[in-house]
């Protein structure tokens, strides 16, 4: 077996994260509508989830049906080979689909995602400026719908994109 001699103080890293009790907007997500409660998430009303905490992700934009967010490539985002793990790029795209069909939604429903694509075209590093996640419902049916997304920089280079599958909920459903 091939041994590979690591000197573990010079090459040890540590983050340190906090975050709010999830249940803050979980309530919130069941008695505002969709575009109040992604827009008070937005604007630091409302706690942002601790998944946004841990990958280091923040809402830069909302409107209904579109959200756009910013994330800052680290090496902590990174798999075994040495760059940012794909699962962190479908987080990032996830989120912003989701919460796209989130916005168009009145208060008392709230989404699942039932399936999801996406394509990774670029390899992304923690040399890689920021990139942005934009999310866009393509069919907002009342039982699902349906959103695409893209992952850029700021030049509008594109890094990977995706689509989703999401199930409209109730409380009746």
């Amino acid at each position: 077996m091939l041994e590979v001699p690591v000197d573990r103080d010079q090459r040890s890293r540590t983050r340190t994260i906090s975050w709010h009790d999830p249940a803050i907007s979980a309530e919130a997500a069941r008695t505002l509508s969709g575009s109040d409660f992604v827009g008070r998430i937005m604007s630091g009303e409302i706690p942002a989830p601790p998944t946004f905490q841990l990958i280091g992700f923040r809402l830069i934009e909302v409107e209904p049906g579109e959200v756009s967010g910013q994330f800052e490539p680290a090496e902590f985002h990174y798999n075994p080979l040495g760059g940012v793990h794909g699962g962190i790029v479908c987080f990032l795209l996830d989120s912003v689909m989701g919460l796209a069909v989130h916005s168009q939604l009145p208060a008392g429903q709230w989404f699942a995602t039932l399936e999801m694509k996406t394509h990774l075209v670029r390899p992304i590093s923690a040399s890689t400026a920021s990139l942005f996640a934009l999310g866009k419902v393509v069919y907002p049916g009342a039982r699902i719908a349906t959103a695409e997304s893209r992952l850029v920089d700021k030049s509008g280079k594109l890094f990977a994109h995706g689509t989703a599958t999401c199930m409209i909920l109730s409380e009746t459903t």
